[in-house]
């Protein structure tokens, strides 16, 4: 039956190659597009309201700022809170109740309300990021938004609010340029609570964690603080070198194992019962060993490989042909030429696809290496971001590592047949990363 004539459902037998790509591309459209549906779509699922305005609550000890995630419910009652205070303040306006604190804390209240539209104006374009606290810039804009000449683009204010901000600004606009001093000695009312509906804030939407992943990965050094490219670097460098070093014992060893029943009966028994025990039992073992910095982050990585390898690799090398042994001893060939003629040259290549999947592995062991000791590279900023909920930067980096590992694994794979020339004709590179990184046509 032609390729193109095979059904979608057929039992063990290949799809087209034009099928193979679409549904490969398939594999990673339909989660970004299901991603951007629920993000996009209101209808679809937005339990949360994103803050574009926040305002402070009396007698609250939680402060909210622009970009917090609030429940839909929670949001409505941080409005109607803010609406009763204002309430409350257009009392000292119409003369029905004294300020009774101090000019001075009230006028650094009304300096924190003119601060209220700092994101909003950077949103805006009217700001840079770094102005939203220049309060000479937030003077103006305020004039231009109470006297019509400035509207949001980017984001809007509601009819409510530009009332709130007109009212406030007839209190102002005596004032020819802003001076905190000169700020009226009575309370000004405070902008509601604005925002958007969102994600919950551990699933931000796909254009912020783009635009979060440019703005990491184009960071500056500035001598405070690694940058992410650095970090980067720094667990790459644990990553590979606690890889590397399982390589180089675990290899020889597993073909050794695989090779000779000496070896395997004396080196599996021990490595199959370690296998079982979590690598991360021995994190403080390992620092009270190597010390708190790199060492036992990369024995760490060599702990959660090293014995899966003996045992995988061992596997593999049982499986080769015996009758290539045979053939080879027919024509003469000694033990030492069977391992090095034969058994190695017949096995490198499936032990090559092995490696690929344990490189995978001790990708795994990364989050929990860098944990251990002082902590650093790209783990810790996953963490302290994480601790403060800023999960638009904690997706880039793991999107990162995902991107990394598999364009490492489909590297690795492209290189298999240049490593491995002796090996059939007929395979070519194909993205089943899960199986042996190859395909017979």
């Amino acid at each position: 039956m032609p390729k193109n004539k095979v059904p979608w459902f057929a039992v063990r037998q290949d799809l087209s190659g034009r099928r193979q790509s679409l549904l490969a591309l398939l594999s990673f459209a339909l989660p970004i597009g299901l991603w951007c549906l629920v993000s996009y779509v209101p209808s679809i699922w937005h339990p949360d309201v994103r803050l574009h305005i926040s305002a402070e609550r009396e007698g609250s000890s939680t402060v909210y700022t622009p970009g917090n995630h609030l429940g839909k419910d929670h949001f409505q009652r941080f409005v109607q809170t803010i609406r009763e205070q204002n309430l409350e303040i257009q009392r000292y306006w119409r003369g029905e109740q004294e300020v009774t604190e101090p000019p001075r804390m009230v006028r650094r209240s009304n300096q924190r309300v003119l601060r209220q539209i700092g994101r909003f104006a950077v949103a805006n374009g009217w700001l840079e990021r770094d102005e939203r606290q220049d309060d000479e810039k937030l003077f103006e804009i305020w004039r231009g938004l109470a006297e019509g000449e400035l509207r949001g683009r980017e984001q809007r204010l509601t009819e409510e609010n530009l009332e709130i901000l007109r009212a406030n600004w007839a209190w102002l606009e005596e004032m020819e340029t802003f001076s905190a001093a000169a700020l009226p000695a009575i309370p000004l009312q405070q902008l509601l609570p604005q925002g958007r509906p969102a994600n919950p804030v551990f699933l931000p939407n796909p254009h912020d964690v783009v635009l979060s992943w440019w703005d990491l990965f184009s960071e500056e050094p500035t001598g405070e603080g690694k940058t992410l490219r650095e970090r980067l670097g720094y667990s790459l460098r644990i990553v590979f070198s606690g890889f590397l070093l399982s390589c180089l014992i675990g290899l020889p060893l597993g073909v050794l194992c695989g090779t000779y029943n000496l070896f395997s009966r004396l080196f599996e028994p021990f490595v199959d019962f370690f296998r079982y025990m979590p690598a991360p039992v021995f994190s403080t073992l390992l620092v009270a060993i190597f010390g708190a910095h790199d060492a036992p982050k990369i024995a760490l990585i060599f702990v959660g490989t090293f014995f899966q390898m003996v045992l995988v690799i061992a596997k593999t090398t049982r499986l080769l042909d015996r009758s290539l042994l045979e053939a080879a001893q027919t024509l003469g060939a000694k033990n030492r030429h069977l391992v090095l003629k034969v058994i190695v040259p017949g096995v490198m290549p499936n032990v090559y696809n092995d490696l690929r999947i344990l490189l995978g592995w001790a990708w795994t062991w990364l989050v929990i290496a860098e944990l251990i000791g002082v902590k650093a590279g790209l783990t810790e900023f996953i963490e302290t971001q994480g601790r403060w909920r800023n999960f638009d930067l904690v997706f880039p980096v793991i999107i990162t590592i995902g991107l990394i590992g598999f364009a490492t694994d489909q590297l690795l794979a492209f290189l298999r047949r240049f490593l491995f020339p002796w090996e059939p004709k007929g395979y070519r590179l194909s993205l089943n990363w899960l199986t042996e990184g190859h395909r017979k046509e």
